[in-house]
Parts: C-alpha cells; sequence; structure tokens
C-alpha cells in the first residue's frame, strides 16, 4: 500500500457513501463507490448528492461511482460497507473481481446470522485468499460526511496491515486508531448495538437516566466477559469499538437501536426487518445463543433478546435484572 492507493468502497448505503467521501477528500487516494443499483449511481454521479442516505451533503467532485463489480478490480483496498447479513453475498458476488493482493475490510457491526462467526472468520472462508480486515467505532454517516471529527478503530490480524490501512484512510476529519485485536474490536461493534436497544427501552419507558447508566456500566461488563471467552482482549471494548461506541449509540437519536428500543419501550410492536436497519436486533439473539454456548453470564443480552423475540415483557425484564444475586463489581 502506498499513496495514490486506489480505494473501492462496496455498499451506497449512508455509511458507505460517507466512508467514500471522506477517503476521497484526502487526496491520497482515487475511491470509486461501487452499489449494484445502476439507476442510483447514475443519479450520483449527474448530481454528486444522496438525497435518500445523506440529504443535503455534496459529495466531492473526485469521487467515481460505477454499478459494475469489476470496478473494483484495481483496488488494493475494498471496503465492504453493506449490512453485516449481506456480506456473505457480497463476498460471493465481488469476490471473482477483487485483485491478487486486495485487502477488504467489513464495516459492518454485527454477527452472520447464519453460521454465528464473526464477519472476518465468515470472509476468510469466503475470500482464502485475502487479508481480512475490520473497522468500526463511533461514528454516524451523517457526521462522517459533513467532516465532523471522527475517530474510529481499524483492526487486522497483522498489526502492519492495520497501520496501514490506518495511514491509507485517515484524512484531517477522520482518524483511524490501528489494532490487531479483531474478535474484540468486532464483537464491541455488534454488542454495543443491543446494549443501544436495551438504552432505549429505558428511555421509552421513562425509568431515568440513573437505569440508562447502569445499563451502560454493566453492559461494558458483558461486553467484556464475551470478549475475552472468544479470544479477544477484554480492554479492546473499553476503546473506541466498545464504550465510545456505547456512549454514542446509547445517547443520541440519531442511533436506529436506540430509536428501535424506544419503540419497545412505549409498547409499539417494532419489526427489525422492515423500515431502518437495526443491527443490535439481530445480534441479539445470535449473541445471546452464543454466549450460552460458552457459559458466559449475559443478563442484559438475554433480556434484549427475548423482548424482542416476545418471549419476554419488558416490565418482567426490568425485574428479574433488578433481583440477580447481589454480587461484586
Amino acid at each position: 500500500m502506498s499513496d495514490n492507493e486506489r480505494i473501492a468502497v462496496v455498499g451506497a448505503g449512508a455509511f458507505g457513501t460517507a466512508l467514500a467521501a471522506v477517503i476521497t477528500l484526502t487526496g491520497k487516494s482515487q475511491v470509486t463507490l461501487v452499489g449494484r443499483n445502476a439507476a442510483l449511481m447514475a443519479d450520483l454521479r449527474a448530481d454528486r448528492m444522496h438525497d435518500t442516505a445523506l440529504p443535503g451533503i455534496d459529495l466531492p467532485d473526485s469521487l467515481q461511482f460505477s454499478a459494475e463489480p469489476d470496478a473494483i478490480s484495481s483496488a488494493g483496498i475494498v471496503l465492504f460497507a453493506m449490512p453485516s447479513q449481506a456480506q456473505a453475498d457480497a463476498a460471493r458476488h465481488y469476490g471473482p473481481y477483487l485483485a491478487q493482493d486486495a485487502v477488504v475490510v467489513t464495516c459492518a457491526k454485527g454477527i452472520d446470522k447464519v453460521s454465528g462467526d464473526l464477519l472476518t472468520d465468515m470472509l476468510e472462508r469466503e475470500l482464502p485468499r485475502h487479508a481480512i480486515a475490520v473497522l468500526s467505532g463511533p461514528g454516524f454517516a451523517s457526521d462522517i460526511a459533513k467532516g465532523l471529527p471522527t475517530a474510529m478503530a481499524i483492526a487486522a490480524a497483522d498489526m502492519a496491515v492495520a497501520e496501514r490501512l490506518a495511514q491509507a484512510i485517515s484524512g484531517p476529519t477522520f482518524r483511524l486508531y490501528a489494532s490487531s485485536d479483531r474478535v474484540g474490536v468486532q464483537l464491541g461493534g455488534a454488542l454495543k448495538n443491543v446494549l443501544a436497544i436495551a438504552c432505549g427501552i429505558v428511555e421509552g419507558c421513562g425509568i431515568g437516566d440513573s437505569a440508562r447508566a447502569a445499563l451502560i456500566s454493566r453492559g461494558l461488563a458483558e461486553m467484556s466477559r464475551f470478549v475475552s471467552a472468544k479470544g479477544g482482549k477484554a480492554e479492546t471494548v473499553r476503546g473506541l469499538s466498545g464504550l465510545g461506541d456505547l456512549v454514542l449509540t446509547a445517547t443520541s437519536h440519531q442511533s436506529r437501536n436506540l430509536r428501535f428500543g424506544i419503540a419497545l419501550g412505549h409498547g409499539e410492536t417494532a419489526d427489525p426487518s422492515h423500515g431502518e436497519l437495526v443491527e443490535g436486533a439481530y445480534a441479539a439473539s445470535i449473541a445471546a445463543r452464543l454466549a450460552r454456548g460458552l457459559g458466559v453470564d449475559m443478563p442484559i443480552t438475554e433480556a434484549v433478546s427475548a423482548i424482542i423475540d416476545g418471549k419476554l415483557d419488558i416490565p418482567t425484564a426490568i425485574e428479574q435484572l433488578m433481583t440477580r444475586p447481589i454480587t461484586t463489581e
């Protein structure tokens, strides 16, 4: 990797478009945003604005757009910015067009629903000849696209690869911190969505900010236990992808997961398969199942999963959490 690196961002939703825009503005790379909707890509090329995903935000003149999968063939870095449950299909669709030495970076915050695997593990099976990295942390698409200061984490199995990716993608308003803990970075990103739903339920029920603070702190403890059991570093979730992302999504109404939880707290029947993507709704049941298999105690995650599945009502969930045996910090 070097300056003038060609970078492709696959996935023309809000986050993918924002990443493509902010990387383009660094001036270090030729960037192409790739999507499957040919009409959308033509509109983006002509209008330089994604009214649906990022209304009112102008896209850089030098950003390129394509609906052709072979547009990624000359890229040394390819970012997969589609939802977590679409990453396996994307790997199969775009894999044949990847350059031989291309590094693939998953930018989704979830766990593969079919296999229960981390996205890097799933992508390594689908794309065995490519290094797989993960980008995660506290960053809303609109903030990134507007050039507001944002810091996130990027992790690869080889720390040297993570550091080179951080150098290639970072710019004046978008700073990446390198890590070799792909497990911790991914699980921090996935599980904070579950906890944001829990905080939304608290807000929707009107049971107070003290309860939200308790959920954030005890939820972080759950995340640390789970990351350790999966072979990651507990301290990773006290950084950007974990605590940083949790604070953002548990307190800001820009968060789809928080709004989903608020709807549940209001007694609404909220279906995560319709309307806005709610990654945490899928991650809750997967994480709860994996935690049980590993013997990891995750009562908040279990409660969120049961509420979403309709197996537990919110008052009972709150009572069960508050009457658990008293333990030490």
